[in-house]
């Protein structure tokens, strides 16, 4: 069935992967997205969709009426920087995203799917944790997460379908890139430098998933009935993908011919370490993940020397907490990561 669907963060690292395949899957897509990184990108620029220029912290219903269904995947998502400006943090990935979802209700919006996190299980230690572990989230992000579920489960009604998607960490090759989560990373510094340098003792367990079945997963909520669905959470991602940081570092090399790995050990062991069960996506969804994490560092190899990656954009344009630095440095942004206006005289001095 053909819905009107918005993305939030069409203009992101996912949303420029999903946008795509829900149109493919028949599917009348727009965007909102407040435009951070809507020039980061390595190779062809992307055919976006028509949408709105508007910071979460400002969306009202006017912006969600004659929707069908919204898929938020807009937020800070990098933990570094939710270390840095929590309150912001908060602010834009808890607060916002409430807002926006109460606007969504009020503009007739039925279903919600939210973009959550397999972060939220924390350090959950060796055994496989399933959607109804203990939730340990360690940062401000993964923080952030575990409140918008709990609220948004508070607003649901027959009217109003929330559904939680909780994530593993991403990789694979968008064309608006990021460099800063694990494999995406490391292949990069294979390419850039013949070296995957690990700086933790590569011992953490972490799941990943392809940016492609992130967006195929959020395309299948939207073939199932609400009923079967609302206030949900799945986990989405591949037993087989649960990795040690140590193994990703060996795929990324892999993929990389002639580069070694180095495990420095430098920052210690890294509290966050789990180990994800995906069974309900399969048994509720029918969903499963399509792209193991070798195919991934491939992929990103290929793409990264295609397309002439530098290292002055690895380290800047394509990580997060550069970036927004960048910008707020260059006056872009004010302390809260707002858009500052550019005026008719900055115009034309550019």
């Amino acid at each position: 069935m053909t819905q009107r669907v918005l993305v939030t963060g069409h203009l992101g690292y996912l949303g420029t992967v999903m946008v795509p395949i829900l149109q493919a899957a028949g599917h009348q897509v727009s965007g909102l997205d407040v435009g951070y990184f809507d020039d980061c990108v390595l190779g062809p620029r992307p055919a976006d969709p028509a949408g709105v220029t508007v910071d979460l912290r400002d969306v009202g219903p006017e912006h969600l009426r004659d929707i069908d269904a919204v898929i938020h995947l807009a937020a800070l998502s990098n933990d570094p920087l939710g270390a840095l400006v929590p309150e912001v943090t908060h602010d834009i990935n808890h607060h916002a995203s409430v807002r926006l979802a109460r606007a969504a209700k009020e503009a007739g919006v039925k279903t919600f799917l939210y973009a959550s996190t397999c972060s939220v299980y924390g350090a959950a230690g060796d055994g496989l944790v399933d959607e109804d572990a203990p939730l340990h989230p360690l940062t401000p992000y993964a923080v952030s997460k575990v409140r918008v579920e709990d609220d948004l489960t508070a607003m649901a009604d027959t009217d109003f379908s929330p559904v939680f998607l909780r994530n593993a960490t991403a990789f694979g090759f968008s064309p608006r890139l990021r460099a800063d989560i694990v494999l995406n990373n490391l292949v990069g510094s294979a390419v850039l430098t013949g070296v995957v340098r690990v700086l933790s003792d590569g011992t953490p367990w972490r799941p990943l998933v392809h940016a492609r079945d992130i967006a195929a997963a959020f395309a299948r909520c939207l073939e199932m009935p609400s009923s079967a669905i609302s206030c949900r959470a799945f986990n989405i991602g591949s037993e087989a993908n649960n990795v040690t940081v140590a193994e990703i570092a060996q795929y990324a090399a892999r993929a990389v011919p002639g580069s070694e790995v180095l495990i420095t050990g430098e920052t210690g062991a890294d509290p966050r370490s789990y180990r994800v069960d995906f069974g309900r996506a399969r048994t509720e969804l029918g969903f499963e993940a399509a792209v193991s994490v070798a195919e991934g560092a491939v992929e990103l190899s290929s793409a990264y020397q295609q397309y002439g990656l530098s290292a002055a954009d690895f380290d800047a344009k394509f990580t997060r907490l550069a970036r927004l630095a960048h910008l707020r440095d260059t006056g872009g942004l004010d302390e809260e990561l707002r858009r500052v206006p550019v005026s008719p005289a900055s115009r034309a001095d550019a």
